[in-house]
């Protein structure tokens, strides 16, 4: 299987950098194919011009190349920090400017004008591995879950990924290394169960 990771944070020794490569290390072990970009390594530029927004614009190659890796994806892991209940903007953007019409969704004919999205990715599967500093009641009773609801509602299922999981770990800032491996053991352990080995392999 193909399998494409996004990887959004700036700091090399975050613990979203470990998730990132235990996901990358179990895939390889599973045998499949991956597409990884650590977007802030490759300063992948987040912002959208006029000129993109159409379906069928001209692209940049580098969009491109993004466009075509997400299209022809199995899967999909995406991992990323919790920023005011969003993701970071680098990602917003790569979403902006990836996640786009022809590409990931269209809009169904004769839909009286109300935008109901028809899905085109492949992939059948998709994980986002989130890291926070407030505990889940909280973020859950209080701010709603909004990445729940991005990911889950706005973008994947709108863009036919109906097998979708998403992990929160937190409290990150006052977690012990014993608590990082045991969470490192869980990303495995997902990785392996969403994306066992490959018939292939």
């Amino acid at each position: 299987m193909k399998i494409s990771i996004i990887l959004a944070n700036p700091h090399k020794a975050s613990f979203n950098h470990a998730i990132a490569a235990t996901a990358v290390e179990m895939l390889h072990e599973n045998g499949h194919s991956i597409c990884f970009h650590d977007l802030y390594r490759e300063k992948f530029d987040p912002l959208l011009s006029v000129e993109e927004i159409l379906k069928d614009a001209s692209l940049p190659p580098e969009i491109e190349k993004h466009c075509e890796e997400i299209s022809t994806a199995d899967g999909i892991i995406v991992v990323h920090p919790n920023w005011w209940g969003q993701p970071p903007a680098i990602l917003k953007g790569w979403i902006d400017r990836v996640i786009r019409p022809g590409v990931a969704y269209e809009f169904l004919e004769n839909d009286k004008g109300e935008g109901v999205p028809h899905g085109l990715l492949k992939a059948k599967s998709a994980i986002v591995f989130n890291t926070s500093n407030t505990e889940t009641n909280r973020e859950i009773n209080i701010f709603g879950d909004p990445l729940e609801t991005i990911w889950r509602n706005c973008i994947f299922d709108l863009c036919g990924v109906t097998d979708f999981y998403r992990k929160m770990f937190n409290i990150v800032v006052v977690s012990s290394e014993k608590q990082r491996k045991e969470w490192l053991e869980e990303v495995r352990k997902t990785v392996d169960d969403y994306f066992p080995v490959s018939t292939s392999k």
